[in-house]
């Protein structure tokens, strides 16, 4: 279980993201009201200047759901 003090120091952090991206929270909440499914695939790309672009991704499972569901 996290003290105090660090669920702080994540709020404030998240609100300085959420100014600094402020279409990130509405995404994030159109995904939660639609929901992720079993089956559903997540994906992610990172390119960083003058690098090659990294993506991954993967299929959830049931078994991902309770983790999911639970940082949503």
């Amino acid at each position: 279980m996290m003290d105090l003090g660090a669920l702080m120091k994540i709020k404030t952090a998240w609100d300085k993201f959420t100014r600094n991206h402020p279409k990130f929270p509405g995404f994030l909440n159109a995904v939660r009201a639609q929901g992720i499914k079993e089956g559903a695939i997540l994906e992610i790309r990172v390119t960083n200047p003058g690098e090659e672009t990294l993506m991954g991704n993967i299929k959830v499972t049931a078994e991902d759901l309770e983790l999911l569901n639970t940082l949503m």
